[in-house]
């Protein structure tokens, strides 16, 4: 093996450390400091989908969560993917006005949709619009 290739292999172990292992260990120490940093009143999400409300702290290892009013469950402190901060919770409640304010009205119909008939179910079945076709309504 000459100098050459000693560098080079060097070199690769040097960018694959710089670019995976230690943006790894950095994002786990990030998850580590959160999940020590939880405390009663914090509103967490889980990994399996559940938003709640930390009320208690049992052992080290596990939080009881209100899921909803008087329903309290026990889950490990390990599941917890984040804690949602009140910035976060304004956000999501803003995305979720501008969609539905964007949202054309149910008896509004939508430009792209001119060319398209509504037909009540009364009048859905195939003869019957075999028999609109024909008539050309």
């Amino acid at each position: 093996m000459n100098g050459g290739s000693l560098i080079f292999l060097v070199a690769m172990f040097a960018l694959l450390w710089l670019l995976l292992i230690r943006p790894q260990r950095q994002k786990q120490a990030r998850q580590q400091q959160m999940l020590t940093a939880i405390s009663p009143g914090d509103e967490v999400l889980t990994v399996g989908g559940l938003y709640g409300i930390v009320v208690e702290i049992e052992d080290e290892d596990d939080l009881v969560m209100e899921i909803a009013e008087g329903i309290h469950v026990r889950v490990a402190r390990r599941a917890v993917a984040t804690v949602v901060s009140p910035d976060e919770e304004a956000e999501e409640a803003e995305e979720e006005e501008a969609e539905s304010a964007e949202a054309a009205p149910a008896d509004e119909v939508a430009p792209e949709a001119e060319g398209l008939v509504t037909v009540p179910d009364s009048e859905a079945s195939l003869e019957a619009t075999q028999n609109r076709l024909q008539s050309g309504d």
